[in-house]
């Protein structure tokens, strides 16, 4: 079984985000960049399924500018055996990603493709579902476990995703597509060692013209803002108050 994860450079998520004084985007100077944590969990899960002796191998692929190689170097070190690149501009829209990623996975004739449900720089939550509608794939979202139920053809895997109420099970043929939740898994940390044979590994670059795609978009940002202040709390002497200010102040309540 061939994996193929998407993995995204996004800022830290320790860090504080800033927007720029024109409104335009997230001012990234001198900012801390990292994986996207869903990511990692995407990756750490095809780590796993390689060392269970199901997955054959194990390749990530990022879509961005040359920074993002970093981000791909970060994936080999925790056990992917190979990225790709696909060289665009930074902040493409989530179609024209979702269509890179379709490609490079009929190129590459991937059997799963495992992405992080959303990035958290953007929170579209959006990509992984376009890619199974562009391949017309079985997509199983937000999994907090994936078990392989058959590793001959058709290949099965079940999916558990957790949902309102409860959990639900979906059994699905591959190819297809799972994005993660945080609960799939808890992420390695790279060693010295295999960061220093992550140098070595394979790191193909290839261009959306290349691919064949057509990355123009249709969506465009009018304004970055952050988000309101919050005003501070206030406490309450008894429930009568609390009820009082919720109806007649918050008017939250009727």
């Amino acid at each position: 079984m061939k994996i193929l994860v998407s993995v995204k450079r996004v800022i830290d998520y320790n860090v504080k985000v800033r927007v720029k004084s024109d409104n335009t985007a997230v001012d990234l100077t001198n900012v801390k960049m990292s994986m996207n944590p869903f990511c990692e969990i995407a990756v750490e899960e095809a780590i796993r399924l390689k060392e269970k002796g199901i997955a054959t191998e194990v390749v990530v692929v990022s879509v961005g500018s040359k920074n993002c190689q970093e981000t791909l170097r970060t994936a080999l070190a925790l056990g992917a055996d190979r990225a790709i690149q696909v060289d665009t501009e930074d902040g493409l829209d989530s179609l024209s990603v979702a269509k890179l990623l379709a490609k490079v996975a009929q190129d590459e004739a991937a059997d799963l493709i495992i992405m992080g449900k959303q990035s958290i720089d953007s929170d579209n939550n959006q990509t992984g579902q376009m890619v199974a509608a562009l391949l017309d794939y079985p997509q199983a979202t937000f999994a907090s476990e994936i078990v392989v139920v058959s590793g001959e053809a058709p290949q099965e895997i079940e999916v558990t995703r957790e949902i309102d109420g409860g959990l639900q099970t979906l059994a699905i043929t591959l190819p297809a597509v799972v994005t993660t939740d945080l609960r799939l898994n808890e992420p390695r940390f790279a060693s010295l060692p295999n960061i220093m044979k992550a140098k070595r590994k394979p790191l193909d670059v290839k261009t959306p013209a290349e691919l064949g795609v057509d990355v123009g978009s249709n969506v465009r940002i009018l304004s970055v803002t952050p988000p309101a202040q919050r005003a501070g709390g206030i406490k309450v002497g008894s429930v009568t108050e609390l009820v009082d200010k919720l109806k007649n102040e918050a008017k939250v309540v009727s």
